[in-house]
C-alpha cells in the first residue's frame, strides 16, 4: 500500500487532494489546526511519480505538526522553483512539544524524495519547523 497512488489525486488534482487529505486534522492539543496553502492556480502536468511525492510529503509533514507541535496554523506551499523543479515547503510556527526524531513518517519522506533524484530537509528552532523538499519535473532513468 505505501506505493499506491491516491485515488484523490486522479479524481481533485495535488493541491485539492492534499487539503482534502489534512481539512480533519486538529493540533496535538484538539483545537483547530488551520493550514494556508499556497500554490499556483494551475499546476503544470507533473509526472506521477513527483505528484504522488509531492502529495505524500505534504500530507505527512502537515500531520507531523498536528502531532508534535503546539501550534495551530501551519503554512503548506507548493511552488515551481525552477523550470524543472517543485518545491514542496510545509512550515509551522509553533514549537516542537517533544524533539524530532527521524522515525516511520520521517524516513519514508526522505526515501520517496531520494527515490526521484529530490532532496529533502528539515529544519527546526524554538519558532517552529520548516520541511522543504525539492522534487526535479525531469525524473532520472
Amino acid at each position: 500500500m505505501y506505493g499506491l497512488r491516491p485515488r484523490a489525486l486522479d479524481e481533485l488534482g495535488l493541491v485539492d487532494a492534499v487539503r482534502q487529505r489534512i481539512a480533519p486534522l486538529r493540533a496535538a492539543d484538539g483545537r483547530p489546526l488551520t493550514v494556508t496553502i499556497d500554490a499556483p492556480q494551475r499546476l503544470p502536468p507533473l509526472p506521477a511519480a513527483v505528484e504522488v511525492a509531492a502529495y505524500r510529503v505534504a500530507v505527512e509533514a502537515v500531520t507531523n505538526i498536528a502531532r508534535h507541535s503546539d501550534g495551530t496554523t501551519a503554512a503548506l506551499t507548493l511552488d515551481l522553483a525552477a523550470p524543472e523543479l517543485l518545491r514542496v515547503t510545509v512550515a509551522d510556527s509553533g514549537q516542537c512539544t517533544e524533539r524530532w526524531t527521524p522515525g516511520v513518517g520521517i524516513q519514508s519522506m526522505y526515501e520517496r524524495v531520494e527515490e526521484i533524484g529530490g532532496t529533502l530537509t528539515i529544519h527546526t528552532t524554538p519558532q517552529g519547523a520548516t520541511i522543504t523538499a525539492d522534487l526535479p519535473l525531469v525524473i532520472p532513468a
